[in-house]
Formats: C-alpha cells, structure tokens, sequence
C-alpha cells in the first residue's frame, strides 16, 4: 500500500464492511479490541469464507434466515499496521 512507510509499519490485510452510520470499518476485532488483520489477502478471503459457511450452516439448521445466510457484506482492504496494531486504510481512515 505504502511503500515508503515508515520501519515499523508493514502492510497486511483487513476485513471491513460498511456501516450506514460509520461508513467503512473493520468488521473483526482481536486482542484488547484493535482491527483483526491478516498477512495475506488470501488468509482474509478464507476468513469471509468460513463466516459464510457458518451463517449457511445456521440456516440448514433453521436458527438464521435465508437472506441473512446469503448476504455478503464483508470484503477485504489493504492496510498499513502501526506497531501498536492499529491501521490506517488507503483512503486515510485511522481505526485503533
């Protein structure tokens, strides 16, 4: 994203989704609350991936509705991470 960032940032990647209210955001959160980031773009993919299966689950199972099962709203940003694990997005926005 930021190739000339500073020696302790790096880049990585981000699940966001957007929000009427906040626009876009990271939608995991790790340890002590800060954005769940991922090294690759894949490993991020297959997280968006594995949410899926378990909300398709939810719905063979008759605890979730079918739309909500189906509704994809998350994708995948690429980030710069600062040491203290929070990130910055390529439009600016600061999530700590």
């Amino acid at each position: 994203m930021n190739e000339d960032c500073e020696p302790s940032m790096r880049s990585a990647f981000c699940i966001y989704i957007t929000t009427v209210c906040e626009g876009p955001v990271p939608a995991v959160r790790g340890e002590h609350n800060k954005p769940c980031v991922f090294s690759t773009e894949f490993e991020a993919q297959r997280e968006i991936a594995d949410n899926m299966m378990t909300r398709l689950r939810e719905f063979m199972d008759g605890h979730r509705d079918f739309e909500d099962a189906i509704t994809l709203e998350e994708y995948v940003v690429l980030v710069d991470v600062f040491p203290d694990g929070s990130i910055v997005d390529e439009d600016g926005n600061y999530f700590s």
